[in-house]
């Protein structure tokens, strides 16, 4: 009988483990804000991070392979600038960037492979999020030329909540047909609640462009991060494993007022 019921033990753990909705990964970059106007502060402050944003469940975030910013039409590396911090209880990191001129600021990151257990796999996402600095409006859409990206269709800040947000999938600087984009609300303090599982991480598919749409319900920080298949592999532990990239970008929406 002990044979039995051990065997009957381990499927009943099996099977409550594959019933567990799987939660969404989401490299962050999150400004102090996506828009600087005149009067406002020169000094914005960028945290870094990786996490399942709406249930604030933090994930450690070694130093990345790259940080950077793209402006007018020139990258530049910020990697040496970033301090280590704790965000979520995992290690995050930090930066203050001074916004010298007006102009379009596109912050990037390209994280180290993250091995992920459950999934059997490597993630790396490739993560990016847009400030626009002193009334600039200009090249919002330009991008950066990551391995894996979202290209914003529509200006990625100055957007009211129920705008409609629209972007295409790029890998390898070419759109993916049908690609799914998972998007998640950055929920601190855990605040909102989902009435279920499902109402956590929503997903889209693209079109036959690599175009996707999404309508944000409320105001704060969305992400949205386009799932792919790397076309290699890495080794872990002897052998080789599956890559999943993500295209991820950060935009935030706000409260629409009026008298």
């Amino acid at each position: 009988m002990k044979p039995i019921m051990s065997a009957r033990i381990v499927l009943v753990i099996v099977l409550l483990l594959f019933n567990q909705p799987a939660s969404a990964h989401f490299g962050m970059i999150i400004p102090s804000d996506s828009i600087v106007s005149a009067g406002d502060s020169t000094t914005i402050d960028l945290e870094l991070s990786f996490a399942h944003p709406f249930e604030q469940e933090g994930m450690p975030l070694v130093k990345p392979r790259s940080f950077g910013v793209s402006a007018r039409g020139t990258l530049v590396s910020l990697l040496p600038t970033i301090k280590q911090s704790t965000n979520l209880e995992q290690m995050s990191w930090n930066v203050r960037y001074k916004l010298k001129r007006p102009g379009i600021y596109a912050f990037y990151m390209e994280p180290q492979p993250y091995w992920e257990e459950t999934e059997d796999c490597y993630i790396i996402h490739y993560t990016k999020t847009v400030v626009s600095a002193f009334g600039d409006d200009e090249g919002w859409d330009t991008e950066i030329g990551l391995k894996t990206e979202i290209v914003p269709v529509t200006r990625p800040f100055g957007l009211y909540a129920g705008n409609l947000f629209q972007g295409i999938v790029k890998l390898n600087g070419k759109p993916v047909p049908e690609s799914i984009v998972e998007v998640e609300f950055l929920n601190p303090g855990k605040k909102a609640k989902a009435p279920n599982e499902l109402m956590i991480t929503q997903t889209i598919k693209a079109d036959q462009n690599g175009l996707f749409s999404y309508a944000a319900p409320t105001d704060g920080w969305w992400g949205f991060a386009a799932l792919n298949p790397a076309d290699y592999k890495l080794t872990h532990k002897g052998a080789k494993k599956d890559v999943e990239l993500g295209a991820v970008i950060w935009v935030k929406f706000h409260q629409w007022t009026h008298r």
